[in-house]
């Protein structure tokens, strides 16, 4: 019988894989929220922005099918609709949803700061760039071209309708892994500024950051965060932080511009013969 070794990897990091909206474009990820408000309004149900945030980083049907879970949502659909929300209504607000989205994403491609320069230095270490979303591939079709021509382009991007299913399930990990041809899953770090970011990252077996204030959470602009006095910041980044790793975080930044330190950390890490599942 052949058997083999199972010693932890103790190597370099060799890819980053990193989420989209609120993590490398769209500071405070406004691009699906303001979409979410203006579908419900159309339809007669007005939610919050915190409603329109809850399902943030999953597939979009998933999204809407958690936006519509919360209760206080349920009830008004029911006292509008005159019934709780159907299979058939998630199909039909997603159709809804699917234009809507394509509109406005263009709009929303300026990388966040600190992003190109985090990139570089990331290869020049020759760590190589993934990528996972929430956004279907025909989404994706318009924010990647525009987040292109202003200087960001990931080696590879995988999208929720690419796989069996999205986060939290590590098959678009997975499919960037073998996409950028590197191995084990401890080699990879997944950067995210959601929850389910960070569950995707360790049902793939890999590192995880979390991003604290450029992200959905938070949802303020890069101007309302500058605004911040060094209280609201810290007590911002404590909450989110907190967030993340009770979700599962192996570390947690303030934002992408912080990665570099992040990656060097977790390789002492590596050194010292920790795994992302230890």
């Amino acid at each position: 019988m052949t058997t083999v070794s199972q010693r932890p990897y103790r190597g370099p990091l060799r890819a980053v894989i990193l989420d989209w909206a609120g993590t490398v474009v769209d500071h405070g990820s406004f691009a699906p929220t303001a979409v979410f408000l203006r579908l419900f309004a159309d339809r007669g149900v007005p939610i919050t922005s915190e409603d329109a945030r809850v399902g943030m980083g999953l597939m979009k049907k998933e999204h809407l099918r958690a936006i519509l879970a919360r209760p206080a949502v349920a009830a008004a659909w029911e006292a509008v609709h005159g019934a709780p929300p159907t299979a058939g209504d998630i199909e039909d607000l997603f159709a809804r949803f699917v234009p809507l989205q394509l509109a406005v994403l263009a709009d929303h491609a300026e990388p966040i700061p600190g992003l190109l320069e985090t990139v570089a230095e990331l290869r020049r270490r020759g760590l190589k760039i993934g990528s996972t979303t929430g956004y279907l591939r025909a989404m994706m079709d318009v924010l990647a071209p525009a987040a292109a021509a202003r200087g960001y382009a990931p080696d590879c991007l995988v999208c929720s309708d690419e796989v069996p299913a999205g986060r939290p399930a590590p098959w678009m990990c997975f499919l960037n892994a073998m996409r950028l041809g590197v191995y084990p899953m401890a080699a990879l770090v997944k950067v995210g500024d959601t929850p389910v970011d960070m569950e995707e990252g360790l049902n793939a077996g890999m590192w995880t950051v979390g991003v604290t204030l450029t992200g959905s959470p938070l949802g303020l602009t890069a101007a309302e965060v500058a605004a911040l006095t060094p209280q609201e910041r810290a007590e911002a980044r404590a909450r989110i932080g907190g967030q993340l790793l009770a979700a599962g975080a192996h570390l947690v930044i303030e934002g992408v511009r912080d990665l570099p330190g992040a990656i060097d950390e977790l390789e002492a890490r590596l050194r010292c013969g920790e795994t992302p599942l230890t």
